[in-house]
């Protein structure tokens, strides 16, 4: 991005502008312009992003923290001015305490498979929300059966707002980790982490955040939050596939073991035994993902420059302003807070007559891409007696005019059903 653009970004939040960086928003999708409201499930990318790919395999592709050549060296600046730069987006009192690994799932069996490893016993329990995402629930289900723990569930309204009241009695002297979503992917609440944190810690527990729908949309402060583990992937977040990030506070990942051996993540090797490299190496065995860290850093870039609060006053203002719109269409039910304030840009919902999937397909039509299906949260989605929802999510290039898409295009499909 020019100086000029960074800027002009930093005064105003030009959604214009920034649907034009982004080259698959010009494409035509059944002959129809595309809408993309599938932002919960992966964002698009700007060229800033592909460039840094392109670039870093024209002019720099090489090795990292392995070569004394010029581009190893400046591979490996790059990667771990990457690294850096993540730290500072979330606050992170250190850089070393980012983890690179592939996604939000990796970093969550990571924990499981080290910190929870060691640390929860036979008759312990572990606490997550009822509106967890598969990847925060089967982790610590294996984990229970194969400790003899318990897995507890902190419950929510109908709204979907956990009963804080009564977390007290799921949290208890037993508990050894608390793992709750910081925002849900079905449902759209905005959890209180921060409380959760607290009543953690008062009982000896730790807590790990899925901020995989936040991090992306809202400022999040790993400090402000008194988190001990969070983790989120950057395919959500304007980035790359295949990459994410495990944050740790230095103290619980020193003394975590390996999650897997190889290379760099080795100090010394005999014959006879291995010691460990120092964090964050120690967790990010055998050539990492070099190019898409990179490209990861440039997306935190792109967000930096638009100023997260910007990003998340656009999500909420548009949030409200399609609850609005769908629910005086009166034959849909939304899932989740019915106060935009209480839930980011995710909206979930079931219409009285259509099949989600019917729904979908017809949609796709007309150019406009949502979810369906139970959104990798079968449990909760099956708690609203329905097998699957609609979904439509929403990101920094997203407008007004694609929400009156999307109510429109349910319209028409209500009409074709009709007949």
């Amino acid at each position: 991005m020019s100086d000029s653009t960074s800027t002009a970004r930093s005064r105003v939040f030009d959604v214009d502008a920034i649907r034009a960086d982004f080259p698959i928003l010009k494409r035509k999708v059944n002959g129809q312009d595309l809408v993309y409201l599938d932002n919960a499930a992966s964002s698009q990318k700007p060229s800033h992003v592909i460039q840094s790919l392109v670039d870093y395999y024209e002019q720099t592709n090489s090795n990292v923290h392995r070569g004394v050549h010029t581009l190893s060296i400046e591979a490996t600046d790059a990667y771990e001015m990457a690294r850096t730069k993540v730290a500072t987006f979330i606050n992170a009192p250190r850089s070393e305490e980012v983890i690179w690994t592939r996604n939000t799932s990796e970093s969550l069996n990571l924990v499981a498979a080290t910190w929870a490893e060691a640390n929860v016993a036979e008759g312990d329990n572990i606490v997550i929300t009822a509106m967890e995402h598969h990847s925060n629930i089967v982790p610590w289900q294996q984990l229970a059966f194969k400790k003899g723990a318990e897995l507890r569930y902190l419950s929510h309204n109908d709204d979907g707002v956990i009963d804080l009241a009564g977390a007290g009695s799921v949290i208890d002297s037993r508990t050894k980790l608390v793992s709750a979503t910081h925002m849900s992917n079905v449902l759209g609440t905005i959890n209180p982490i921060a409380e959760l944190a607290a009543m953690a810690h008062e009982v000896g527990a730790v807590i790990l955040v899925d901020a995989a729908q936040s991090v992306p949309h809202m400022p999040v402060d790993v400090q402000a939050l008194d988190a001990d583990f969070l983790c989120f992937s950057a395919h959500k977040m304007l980035g790359p596939t295949g990459i994410g990030v495990l944050w740790g506070r230095y103290e619980l990942l020193d003394a975590m073991p390996p999650y897997m051996f190889g290379g760099d993540m080795i100090l010394e090797v005999t014959y006879e035994d291995a010691n460990w490299n120092d964090l964050p190496y120690k967790f990010e065995a055998g050539t990492p993902n070099i190019a898409d860290a990179i490209a990861t850093g440039a997306a935190v870039d792109y967000l930096s420059e638009l100023g997260m609060d910007n990003v998340w006053k656009h999500e909420q203002e548009l949030t409200a302003y399609a609850m609005e719109q769908i629910l005086s269409m009166g034959n849909v039910k939304v899932l989740g807070p019915q106060d935009p304030a209480l839930r980011g840009g995710v909206i979930s919902f079931i219409h009285d007559t259509i099949h989600p999937h019917d729904l979908g397909t017809a949609l796709d039509q007309q150019g406009i891409a949502i979810r369906t299906g139970h959104h990798c949260a079968m449990p909760l989605v099956r708690s609203f007696d329905v097998v699957a929802a609609a979904r439509a999510s929403f990101y920094i290039y997203n407008t007004k005019s694609e929400v009156d898409a999307l109510v429109n295009g349910i319209s028409e499909t209500e009409g074709y059903f009709s007949r």
